[in-house]
């Protein structure tokens, strides 16, 4: 099992845990706008460190950007599994065609 397949399992598990033993608890109990905020912190201090170059920093960051979009989607009730499924779903689709169809209008 992968590390991001635990972090994604702890921080569910968190969504009923006491806001004061727990931060993602805390943060969840702060609501999905606050947790969106914090995910755009966080991206915005990836690309920083991401232009600067500085590959031990951006490192830190981006595992700061996936705990905290994780945070994000366990507020909206959404799972790294569904994440998974929407990607596995354009798997094999070219980025331009697949951008493109979502442009069309929808029935």
């Amino acid at each position: 099992m992968s590390a991001l397949i635990r972090l994604s399992q702890t921080i569910a598990a968190r969504k009923s845990a006491d806001p004061d033993g727990s931060w993602t608890a805390k943060l969840l109990a702060k609501g999905p706008e606050k947790c969106a905020e914090k995910f755009g912190e966080e991206a915005i201090e990836a690309i920083i460190e991401a232009v600067k170059g500085d590959r031990g920093k951006l490192t830190a960051e981006a595992a700061d950007v996936l705990y905290h979009l994780l945070v994000m989607l366990a507020a909206r009730d959404l799972t790294l599994a569904d994440v998974e499924a929407e990607l596995a779903r354009r798997e094999g689709t070219s980025g331009i065609a697949e951008k493109a169809a979502r442009a069309l209008p929808q029935p």
